[in-house]
């Protein structure tokens, strides 16, 4: 897969004296109206444990608010009775340049959920839109930085889904493998800080093979390295707009390095939706036009 020739230049390294220059978002969100935890299709599940509804509705409200205070665009889809996983409205499209690729979900128990986002798109004129032939299950294991698409495999996406997505979405793609069950998707264990020609992440090491771990290492020199206290509370689950970081309440360690680099750490409480292993970016679709 092609790679931009910034790469064959020299490394993505940011200046990190310059400032953190928030940049407005557009999200798309779903209220977790029918959450609860009645299957078992990650580490993090467990259908004994009581989960309360309303403190997830409540949660939710302020991760919306949240977004909305710093000053970016939230809509949202209407959620359906019987999926109680579609609160994770990260994991039903892609969206760049105002191409959409669709969802086509691992789990039988959450594939309903791609034909409510499509039409969702449809409905509000969105003509590019596509749906996959592969399994594919969106921003959980699609990260836009602005120049690549870093694509995760190893628990849900199958890795012939990259190139799909590439097809599809006309931007090149970068392949990552993850090998630690409790981080399922890309999005449990990376997050980008900053798009654009210099971007940034975060991620845990220890959730990827060693050789896409000597990608990253290679591309984002500079990264911003999660500790596992960090990844446990999905803490890499974040969601930032190139100042802001959204991050779970427990994220204290991966909080105070942000800090130190400028950023501002948004901390919020997230643990009722955590039980199905969500956090802030399950929680939201970003759609980049």
């Amino acid at each position: 897969m092609s790679v931009p020739s910034a790469l064959t230049a020299g490394l993505w390294a940011r200046d990190e004296s310059s400032p953190r220059t928030p940049t407005r978002r557009h999200y798309l969100m779903c209220p977790p109206e029918y959450f609860t935890v009645e299957y078992s299709i990650n580490p993090w599940m467990d259908p004994d444990t009581p989960v309360d509804t309303d403190l997830a509705m409540a949660q939710w409200r302020s991760l919306k608010a949240a977004y909305e205070r710093l000053g970016h665009t939230v809509e949202v889809v209407e959620p359906q009775p019987g999926l109680p996983d579609m609160v994770f409205s990260a994991n039903s499209a892609t969206v760049i340049d105002g191409r959409v690729l669709g969802a086509r979900f691992r789990a039988a128990e959450r594939a309903a959920e791609a034909e409510h986002f499509r039409r969702w798109f449809s409905a509000r004129g969105y003509r590019e839109l596509i749906m996959p032939s592969r399994i594919n299950e969106a921003e959980g294991d699609f990260a836009w930085t602005g120049e690549l698409l870093l694509a995760g495999s190893g628990f849900r996406t199958d890795p012939e889904a990259h190139a799909e997505a590439q097809e599809a979405l006309g931007v090149p793609v970068i392949s990552l493998q993850l090998t630690d069950p409790r981080y399922y998707h890309l999005d449990t264990a990376l997050f980008v800080l900053e798009t654009g020609p210099q971007p940034q992440i975060a991620y845990y090491p220890q959730a990827f093979s060693a050789g896409s771990l000597k990608v990253l290492e290679r591309l984002f020199p500079g990264a911003v390295l999660g500790s596992a206290a960090d990844a446990e509370c999905l803490g890499l689950n974040g969601v930032s707009d190139g100042r802001h970081v959204v991050l779970p309440l427990e994220a204290t360690d991966l909080a105070g390095q942000l800090e130190k680099r400028g950023y501002e750490p948004v901390l919020l409480d997230v643990s009722e939706l955590r039980k199905s292993g969500g956090g802030p970016k399950c929680c939201t679709m970003e759609i980049h036009t």
